[in-house]
């Protein structure tokens, strides 16, 4: 840059600096280099500081080699109050028991989704990725739905929609292509929640074994395969599931017969005592992380290292990155070869922060001034293939084409265990009782967060649901009313 700086100084002074067109000439070639260089830099400043700022709050116990907050990440996003009411009836239910008595409204939705995006911009910088969710998003129409994913990326947000996946693929098309046939958007991503839990689905509304689900999950998948190959739309499926004590042990075999469909996520979410209490049926406290974990190990057909990349607090999220190759799940990191640890901390150091959703031309540019600045780092990636391959076999490889699988394990906390951590939060206190430093711990340290706008606030989920939605849903109940139902006129009595 500063050589270029020099060559362009040299001919204008050659041109005797008498040249009104040249000196403007040079101006504008100074103007372009200087947006490359800011466009190509590794991490955009808002970035870094954002990332300084999100590991500056993590507590010391979540501050591991591991960690990926504050170092390649500020955690996912969440919309909330945009609308939260649901036609399904599911056991448990985190929302609250408002939350039915609101109107899906679309200019409501894009209205606040707008205002909670605006903050997650100033707060966490140009880049996110941020779930559309509150009740189910396929209640909105799909000219709003589209409308509030248009929102969302418009201020540098991936968005996710959450949804029961209950739609047909008519609501998908038109949400995905505009009605001249052109699409609306090259790339979607979407969550799709099934299990025994759920109450409302057409054709299995009460089932009571999760393979009774595998063929609306398998539909799902199918519905974004046809919109690829009708339409050229790419998409991103993750799979989530509650557990509860009367599902937990259908874990593995759920694994086994969804890794095939389509899904590259399958996320497990442990029930808790959060939302409407008229719904909550079983023994949450007994869930297990451990044991729940390792129903998902065994449907994966082995070990998934969960400590070699950490999001956030591991006694809340546990995460395996990786990749099928044929039926054999395979780590992206090998937890237990220290080359693959100094080769993330390398990552970590060089890359964290990259943008690697950015068009390929503008990321190839960065990594490529990341690669000249610091040679060892082609070193260091391409030990790690290596081992990779070898990991897997060539031959294997060679058979089959490898396919991205992440597990996840999400475990909410209780409401009343919330309540009094987050008060003496928000007191700036830290409580004395064990049992409640860990809540604070784990909130401190939580990687979904919703945004308030009128406080400034940016929230973790638990409390949210916990704490916030009820008042929340009981306000827009006022806002958005059901429309009242008329009664029929009496017909009068003849004669």
């Amino acid at each position: 840059m500063k050589q270029a700086n020099e060559m362009i100084d040299s001919g204008s002074a050659t041109a005797g600096g008498g040249s009104g067109w040249l000196a403007s000439a040079v101006r504008a070639v100074r103007t372009k280099l200087a947006e490359w260089e800011r466009l190509t830099r590794a991490v955009d400043p808002e970035t870094r500081a954002a990332y300084a700022r999100r590991w500056a709050e993590l507590p010391e116990r979540s501050r591991t080699p591991a960690q990926t907050i504050g170092r390649h990440a500020v955690g996912c996003e969440g919309t909330h109050g945009v609308f939260p009411r649901c036609n399904f009836s599911c056991q448990p239910c985190y929302h609250s028991a408002e939350a039915n008595r609101v109107r899906t409204d679309g200019d409501h939705t894009v209205t606040e989704i707008t205002r909670q995006m605006e903050l997650f911009r100033e707060r966490r910088g140009p880049h996110g990725h941020a779930q559309l969710i509150g009740g189910e998003v396929t209640l909105l129409d799909a000219e709003d739905h589209a409308r509030a994913w248009e929102v969302m990326r418009s201020f540098g947000r991936n968005p996710m929609s959450m949804t029961h996946g209950d739609f047909d693929y008519d609501y998908l098309r038109r949400l995905c292509v505009h009605p001249d046939g052109r699409p609306r958007f090259g790339y979607v991503s979407f969550a799709g929640h099934f299990d025994t839990t759920m109450v409302g689905r057409s054709g299995a509304r009460r089932p009571e074994r999760e393979d009774e689900l595998h063929g609306h999950r398998r539909a799902f998948c199918e519905m974004f395969s046809r919109l690829h190959a009708e339409h050229g739309v790419r998409s991103y499926l993750a799979h989530n599931m509650t557990v509860t004590p009367e599902n937990a042990d259908q874990i593995a075999e759920v694994v086994r017969a969804t890794r095939d469909m389509g899904f590259k996520m399958l996320s497990f979410q442990p029930a808790a005592y959060v939302g409407n209490s008229v719904r909550w049926k079983g023994d949450f406290r007994s869930l297990d992380a451990d044991a729940v974990w390792s129903r998902i190990e065994e449907g994966a057909g082995g070990r998934l290292p969960w400590d070699v990349l950490e999001v956030g607090d591991s006694r809340c999220n546990r995460t395996a990155w990786g990749f099928y190759v044929g039926d054999r799940w395979h780590s992206l990191l090998d937890a237990d070869d220290p080359r693959d640890r100094a080769a993330r901390d390398r990552f970590f150091r060089y890359f964290g922060g990259v943008h690697f959703n950015a068009p390929p031309k503008l990321l190839a540019a960065r990594l490529a001034r990341i690669i000249v600045a610091h040679p060892s780092t082609a070193v260091t990636a391409a030990g790690w293939l290596a081992r990779a391959v070898r990991r897997v076999g060539p031959l294997e490889l060679l058979r089959h084409r490898p396919r991205p699988m992440t597990f996840v394990m999400h475990r909410f906390m209780h409401a009343e265990d919330v309540a009094p951590a987050w008060e003496l939060m928000r007191r700036g206190q830290t409580s004395s009782d064990p049992a409640i430093v860990e809540v604070q711990e784990r909130l401190a340290a939580c990687s979904y967060a919703m945004a308030h706008p009128e406080t400034g606030e940016l929230v973790p989920a638990c409390v949210q649901h916990s704490l916030l939605d009820p008042e929340e849903n009981r306000q827009l109940a006022q806002l958005l009313p059901l429309p009242t139902r008329r009664r029929p006129t009496p017909t009068p009595a003849s004669g």
